[in-house]
């Protein structure tokens, strides 16, 4: 048996290769450089206090109480104290480069997409057996059995089986639209009929609508999904050049000698 294996940059490299996790990571890197660049541009710094107070709320989020508890923590995560400061600034930065690009534009957002923001509290079962979703929901309108009992009976999922099919509150965009249709449609507390989708035949019984408020969850949320659109399409517009193999490195750096964008000269 081995007694200590060593892993370098280019084994951890190769694995990320392999895990087929380079185009992520270099969209990763590609949004850190975009959203710095565009913070300068727009004057956007973060200050000392902003910096430890981000600090404090990372190791509280974390679990991370005691300052022997955050050392292991940047051990394991092969972290220097100036690149957790740096994961820390790239996180303020961007929530005040969002909150700079898109603050004003969030309650403009929330009442033109306000259909989108509605919520349903919902219990759902779904079955392969069309036949037998429609006698169990005969069933359940005739009171001979109850919704809970339907889930514990036919509910693989095991918590989602303890919970009795309870999905809690579901934004219309993460329903299918022929579910969201009949769910937005009801009356709760109401027993839909079986709906068919390609996931199979659904037992929904709608507990409650929600009516969209824009409390701070929300205006967080559109800002964020603001932020990440406004990203990608920046993320779009920049052409990547990636040096990531030593003949990819040569060839990349010949092509730009001759394309006049470096000087082959010293």
């Amino acid at each position: 048996m081995l007694e200590a294996i060593a892993v370098s940059r280019d084994d951890i490299i190769e694995q990320i290769k392999l895990l087929c996790q380079i185009p992520s990571i270099i969209e990763a890197i590609v949004s850190r450089q975009i959203i710095a660049n565009a913070a300068k541009e727009a004057g956007i710094t973060v200050e000392l206090a902003e910096l430890q107070q981000g600090a404090d709320n990372f190791r509280l989020s974390n679990n991370l109480i005691r300052a022997d508890d955050t050392w292991s923590w940047l051990h394991k995560q092969s972290l220097s104290l100036n690149e957790f400061e740096q994961l820390i600034y790239t996180t303020i930065i961007s929530e005040k480069l969002a909150r700079h690009l898109f603050a004003d534009k969030v309650e403009s957002v929330f009442f033109e997409q306000q259909l989108n923001y509605g919520g349903v509290v919902m219990y759902e079962v779904v079955l392969d057996d069309r036949d037998l979703a429609l006698e169990l929901f005969y069933a359940l309108q005739e009171g001979e059995i109850g919704f809970c009992e339907v889930a514990r009976q036919y509910i693989q999922d095991k918590e989602l089986r303890r919970a009795g099919g309870y999905r809690g509150m579901l934004r219309r965009s993460e329903l299918k639209p022929e579910i969201s249709a009949a769910v937005f449609a009801a009356t709760p507390p109401q027993m839909l009929k079986p709906i068919v989708t390609s996931k199979g035949t659904h037992l929904i019984l709608v507990e409650e609508i929600v009516h969209p408020q824009l409390d701070d969850t929300l205006r967080l949320k559109i800002l964020a999904d603001l932020f990440t659109t406004w990203l990608k399409q920046q993320i779009e517009q920049v052409e990547i050049v990636k040096y990531l193999d030593p003949e990819n490195l040569a060839a990349n750096f010949e092509s730009q000698v001759s394309n006049g964008l470096i000087s082959d000269r010293l």
